[in-house]
């Protein structure tokens, strides 16, 4: 049918990035729905995206097919489930890549270096190489915290609009994890605002008494990611700060570049 051959030749049509325009629209999609929360009507992504309805409704179609969007009842469409799978893989391949810069840091600071991400409403840390001192900080990967009491959560929060903020501590609540811990909306804020100011975000005895980290977010990485380092209260000082910061701040720069890379490793 003329109609079906006119579709076909337009989702095979080659972007001008070389790559397949339905390719790239869709992935584009995608991350619109991300941005969204997750779950957006066609005309909404219609108007973000400037795509007209049928070319969208043809993709989500196909995309609900492979199981990585979902029809809801209120016809609104939401990420699928398989996307869990991939999502997860990225994770461990983003660990994996970060490791050599993590273990940079480890080099030059002489403190634990973890690298998290923002999951949802949580912190996960997807890398971490330990300190070679034997008294050191420990992680596991694949822990899950709350972003308030953490550096890395608030470097992974610093830009993110206030309402924002609001509303996804109202959802996680605010529990108290130490004594220091901030516990209160208005605190939290405050604290991001002195993160914007100075470059860079720490955990004052606030996750845990007696550690102190610091934290950076990557930036521009393909997903919201930070890194910091964390050691005893008595070595990571005022005076260690000074010293650390900027060499947080050079190795996220660094691993920004290797993780925005088209080819890593040299690849095609």
């Amino acid at each position: 049918m003329p109609t079906s051959s006119a579709s076909t030749t337009e989702a095979a049509k080659p972007a001008a990035s070389g790559g397949v325009q339905s390719l790239e629209r869709a992935f584009d999609l995608l991350e619109r729905m991300a941005d969204a929360g997750g779950e957006v009507g066609l005309s909404e992504l219609s108007a973000s995206s400037g795509l007209p309805l049928p070319t969208i409704h043809r993709l989500m179609r196909t995309l609900v097919a492979c199981g990585y969007v979902r029809q809801q009842p209120n016809r609104r469409y939401a990420l699928g489930p398989r996307l869990i799978r991939l999502g997860e893989s990225a994770s461990r391949l983003l660990g994996t890549w970060a490791r050599p810069y993590l273990a940079r840091l480890v080099e030059e600071t002489g403190e634990t270096a973890n690298m998290a991400l923002l999951d949802g409403d949580e912190i996960v840390y997807v890398a971490q190489v330990p300190s070679k001192h034997s008294m050191r900080m420990f992680t596991e990967v694949g822990r899950r915290v709350l972003p308030h009491s953490t550096g890395v959560g608030k470097a992974l929060l610093a830009h993110t609009p206030d309402d924002e903020v609001r509303a996804l501590l109202a959802r996680t609540g605010m529990p108290a994890a130490t004594e220091k811990t901030i516990t209160t909306p208005d605190g939290f804020l405050s604290a991001l605002a002195a993160v914007r100011e100075a470059g860079y975000a720490v955990d004052d005895n606030e996750q845990e008494i007696g550690v102190r980290c610091l934290a950076v977010s990557v930036p521009d990485s393909p997903t919201a990611a930070a890194i910091s380092i964390s050691g005893p209260a008595g070595r990571v000082t005022e005076a260690a700060t000074e010293k650390i910061v900027p060499i947080l701040q050079q190795v996220a720069r660094e691993l920004s570049t290797a993780l925005t890379t088209t080819a890593p490793n040299g690849a095609q």
